[in-house]
């Protein structure tokens, strides 16, 4: 099994500290409204926290499903997991901030499963749901009631997605493996430009933040290096 490393550093790039996790290349970390850092193992299958002074404890237990990706709500504090299991089509559960589940999203209206492998996870302002599924390809999204709004596969020279945001004027972020850029999208998936390119300097974005000054904060995953730019002025 693939082993992860979380790994925090300072503004100057100092590492803190390092915590060893079963994760692969998905979004499987994320700040909670109380400041705490939570993040899947998937080989145990349960979400852990770590607090402030650093240590871990377990937080929630997915029973027989592998946590891939999480997101802590910045609207009301609930968590969103992409969860995956052998057999059954894999589905995106909510907690609330106390861990009790409240909602499954797993098919449309139709009956259709939704995901294959939703490996990165975010929620837009407007309670959007937005998956990034690099099994179907896609980016998929629901509204917060879990309905299929709209999934969105790319230009026309083919995409495979990986980290996802969003801003603070609903836009979505996604990087795309197959152009090494960052597509920007509006609230509806219409396709507005490639935020960064090649001509950036950007090598295989694999993951993507806009933080609370709307700076840009895109990883890279063959050099494990993470860049930030003025995004929003």
């Amino acid at each position: 099994d693939s082993i992860g490393n979380l790994v925090q550093i300072d503004l100057q790039g100092n590492q803190l500290q390092n915590t060893q996790t079963s994760g692969r290349m998905e979004g499987y970390h994320t700040v909670t409204q109380d400041g705490d850092l939570i993040y899947t193992d998937r080989k145990n299958k349960v979400i852990n926290r770590i607090t402030p002074d650093n240590t871990i404890t377990e937080f929630i237990k997915t029973g027989e499903w592998e946590p891939i990706s999480i997101h802590s709500s910045h609207i009301n504090g609930d968590i969103l997991v992409g969860m995956r299991k052998d057999g059954e089509p894999s589905k995106v559960t909510r907690y609330n901030k106390t861990g009790t589940e409240i909602q499954n999203i797993q098919s449309d209206n139709k009956g259709q499963a939704l995901y294959i492998d939703p490996r990165y996870i975010t929620e837009n302002i407007n309670g959007d749901v937005c998956v990034s599924d690099s099994n179907k390809l896609a980016v998929v999204v629901v509204d917060k009631s879990g309905q299929h709004r709209f999934s969105y596969i790319g230009q026309r020279s083919g995409f495979n997605p990986y980290g996802i945001c969003t801003d603070v004027l609903v836009h979505i972020l996604v990087c795309d493996d197959i152009s090494d850029t960052v597509h920007l999208l509006d609230q509806d998936g219409q396709f507005l430009c490639l935020l960064l390119t090649k001509q950036q300097g950007v090598k295989y974005p694999c993951s993507v933040c806009v933080d609370d000054e709307n700076n840009l904060w895109v990883g890279q995953w063959n050099t494990n290096t993470v860049t930030v730019y003025k995004f929003l002025q």
